[in-house]
């Protein structure tokens, strides 16, 4: 209250007393006298009282007012905050479940990469025992010319050997020769050497000088035209090529993994008070607006880089398959390797890479294009040879 008002309130119980004793002094008089006006005193001092009261009173609302929307502000910030806290929770407790998730998968690509390099050992060895036979019946096919021109001036230096003896021996090795030449076109997938077969089975029936087997000759010149114009699959080429492959596996680039942020980062310190709680939400928040993420970042595991050398493993056993049925001459071995192959590169390398890209075009052109070659039939010869001994050992 102002000091004007308090005057004021002073003021008036003297002005009330003077009246009254004004009052009671004052003789009655004799005749009816009208008496003076006493003046009255001012109320504004009362007024501007009352107003600086409202004024204080308002003031205060006011304030009490602003301390409860701040007292508001502050719980709404609490409870925003232990909401997040929750959240965070919750996400961590995800998080664990799918590291525990990745390990197990983990561990069972383990195990299966051991028992690949299981069979990885014993198909070498079976790879190497291969190479070995093959490598024999070369050997032995490019002795076999000599041997038999041996074997024959042994026979014509022979005393009493007959015609017929001879021509039946020259017979049975023009059909040995047809034999060869078809089991290595339809077996090993190798013309080179049934051309070389059927030639020489050809020179054979020549030194019979036999009109009878015209049909058969014609045949042969007929298969070996085949075989001259058969496109040849180059099996050196491409098993070279296989083996290129299987050396640079160790450089193509994987997939990287992507983690999760870190739990750490979103959860809120407990000795934080409620303003600095709500700064650090609303900061996190924003932080966290934007975030650019592939489709399948969340399906690739996290890898170890014991993981990614069993990747590369894998990937250079299944190429190595490959060269294996390529040499057997297993079209389907071929074709199933060469596709799990891609499909690993797909799955776990980066195919955005040049590298990657292309092996995977490498890997494509070879099998569509390996076993796409038709292979001529060469048989006929040698059932017309057949026929001949058959209807010559009828008619003796």
């Amino acid at each position: 209250m102002s000091k004007k008002a308090k005057d004021a309130d002073k003021d008036l119980p003297e002005e009330q007393e003077s009246e009254e004793e004004t009052v009671v002094e004052e003789p009655q008089p004799e005749a009816a006298v009208e008496p003076e006006p006493q003046p009255q005193p001012p109320p504004a001092p009362a007024r501007a009282a009352r107003k600086g009261s409202g004024g204080i009173a308002w003031l205060a609302l006011f304030l009490a007012l602003i301390a409860l929307a701040a007292v508001a502000y502050v719980q709404v910030q609490d409870w925003r905050a232990q909401s997040d806290a929750a959240q965070s929770a919750t996400s961590l407790a995800d998080l664990r479940n799918r590291l525990a998730s990745s390990s197990e998968s983990l561990s069972n690509l383990d195990r299966g990469l051991a028992e690949l390099a299981a069979a990885d050992s014993q198909a070498a060895s079976e790879l190497e025992q291969l190479q070995s036979e093959v490598n024999q019946r070369i050997q032995l096919l490019d002795s076999l010319p000599s041997r038999v021109s041996n074997l024959e001036s042994s026979l014509s230096t022979l005393q009493g050997v007959s015609t017929g003896a001879r021509d039946t021996w020259l017979l049975a090795e023009a059909e040995y020769y047809m034999q060869i030449g078809n089991a290595q076109l339809q077996l090993a997938g190798n013309p080179h050497l049934a051309a070389l077969a059927l030639a020489m089975a050809d020179e054979r029936i020549v030194q019979l000088s036999n009109p009878a087997l015209t049909d058969v000759r014609r045949a042969l010149a007929d298969e070996l035209a085949a075989l001259e114009v058969m496109e040849k699959p180059d099996i050196e080429g491409v098993t070279l090529t296989l083996a290129s492959l299987a050396r640079v596996v160790d450089s193509l680039p994987l997939q990287l993994s992507t983690s999760t942020e870190s739990a750490d980062d979103a959860e809120l310190d407990e000795e934080m008070s409620g303003l600095d709680r709500a700064w650090a939400s609303v900061k996190g928040a924003a932080s966290g607006l934007v975030r650019v993420s592939g489709p399948e970042e969340s399906a690739l595991p996290l890898m170890t880089p014991e993981a990614a050398y069993f990747l590369r493993t894998n990937l250079t056993l299944q190429l190595q398959a490959a060269r294996l049925a390529l040499l057997r001459g297993e079209q389907a071995v071929f074709q199933q390797s060469l596709d799990d192959a891609s499909a690993w590169l797909d799955l776990y390398y980066d195919t955005n890479s040049e590298q990657v890209a292309g092996a995977l075009q490498t890997i494509a052109e070879i099998r569509d294009a390996m076993f796409a070659v038709t292979t001529p039939d060469i048989s006929e010869s040698l059932r017309l040879l057949r026929q001949y001994e058959t209807l010559a050992g009828s008619a003796q």
